[in-house]
């Protein structure tokens, strides 16, 4: 979330941020905010005197019944007894306010980088890159969700039977390849320097928090008993390993990478567009993760965006990068670029990534700083993005390299499926 005093020091700036976003109202939420935060600090003045009065009296108690002045001892712990009661009802009132500004707070998005576009939706996303050939099929091609049928390789109906409609079984020469994708991306990211981790697939609600998951999307998120989730993404557990650390500066930058299942409720995603792997309740995702001081990120950033194109080039797939204009930038990022494949079947670009600098808003929900050289603590930036989301990847795969009987596998995933092609 955003500092309250860099909201009270950045204000036309933070209030322009939002309005680009489309955020309602952003001057009348800010101005609520300041309003609420100088509440607070007027009932936190008040209590510290309070306390300091309190504490003076105290001491004066033992020095009267030292001299014997019992009737001035006996006022003057009547004057602390009120103090105290006085100081109570203030510490309540601190901590409601205190928990108002925490959730106004909550619900204030970050403030986009200055480079990020001017738009309103996914149609004004700025194309920035663009790699390979768009496949030319035959008219005989058919889209993944044929081709799966076609060789029997993932089971809809099946998952559907043992668990509800977007939980697909991969069976044979499909889950083959879907361990085959994960090994490579994991492979990969090792290479580049991340340290590879597996984290647990449930967290709970401060780890939703921490992240920006809550209360920003429950609706996305399956709660499977009361203050625990099943992971949208492992950005979520991967991060919170650092909640409440302070790091020092030559433990950075932290590099970590993990695969695990993820879990999305995706209310309300129906219709042709979304049809076999568009979308899934439940899919399978290496996530890779960084953490940095403020300086590094944006050259951090582009790192992350560099390493999640050449998985794409060595896959053999068609793919470009996007810029996300304002309007279109996810809750918690400052910028962010998707990276999408070209489905050559379904002629249609798929998102298989995003790749995102939050800046502090996650650290400042973790309380993730570092101390640097001068004994100093700062927050730190986190980056988090998907290298990558298999359900896409593998539909993209299935339908650019359909041959008459049998579907190529790329050349760098042989190694790790066993097999050519898939028959």
């Amino acid at each position: 979330m955003l500092q309250i005093a860099h909201i009270a020091e950045n204000r036309d700036l933070v209030e322009k941020g939002l309005t680009r976003r489309g955020f309602p109202r952003a001057g009348q939420a800010i101005d609520q905010l300041l309003q609420t935060d100088a509440q607070r600090r007027h009932t936190q003045a008040e209590l510290d005197q309070l306390l300091a009065r309190s504490n003076q009296v105290s001491k004066q108690i033992g020095e009267l019944m030292r001299q014997g002045n019992k009737e001035a001892a006996e006022a003057a712990k009547q004057q602390t007894s009120e103090l105290k009661a006085r100081s109570k009802r203030l510490a309540e009132q601190l901590r409601e306010h205190e928990d108002s500004l925490q959730q106004q707070l909550y619900q204030i998005p970050n403030v986009p980088h200055p480079s990020v576009p001017d738009g309103r939706s996914a149609d004004d996303n700025e194309v920035i890159y663009e790699y390979g050939a768009r496949p030319e099929l035959g008219d005989d091609a058919l889209p993944h969700w044929e081709l799966i049928e076609k060789y029997d390789i993932i089971d809809f109906a099946l998952g559907n039977k043992i668990s509800g409609a977007g939980f697909p079984v991969y069976k044979g020469q499909g889950a083959r390849l879907q361990r085959g994708l994960i090994n490579f991306f994991l492979d990969e990211a090792r290479a580049a320097g991340y340290t590879e981790v597996q984290p647990p697939l449930l967290v709970n609600e401060a780890s939703g928090y921490g992240t920006g998951n809550l209360p920003d999307k429950e609706g996305q998120m399956y709660e499977v008993k009361e203050g625990l989730y099943l992971i949208p993404t492992a950005e979520v557990p991967i991060t919170n390993l650092y909640r409440d650390v302070l790091l020092k500066q030559d433990a950075l930058p932290v590099m970590n990478a993990g695969y695990t299942a993820c879990f999305r409720r995706e209310a309300g995603s129906w219709g042709a567009d979304v049809r076999g792997l568009n979308r899934l309740h439940q899919f399978d995702k290496v996530e890779i993760v960084q953490i940095r001081p403020p300086e590094q990120s944006y050259t951090a950033l582009e790192e992350m965006a560099l390493h999640v194109r050449q998985l794409l080039e060595k896959l053999e797939l068609p793919h470009r990068v996007l810029k996300l204009c304002a309007g279109d930038l996810g809750f918690t990022a400052a910028l962010t670029y998707d990276m999408e494949v070209y489905s050559a079947a379904q002629q249609k670009w798929l998102e298989v990534s995003s790749v995102s600098n939050f800046e502090t808003y996650q650290a400042n929900r973790l309380k993730l700083r570092y101390k640097d050289d001068s004994g100093q603590n700062h927050l730190l930036h986190t980056l988090n993005g998907s290298a990558l989301a298999l359900p896409r990847i593998v539909a993209a795969l299935l339908e650019n390299n359909q041959q008459s009987n049998h579907v190529k596998v790329p050349e760098v995933l042989v190694p790790y499926t066993g097999f050519d092609r898939i028959t």
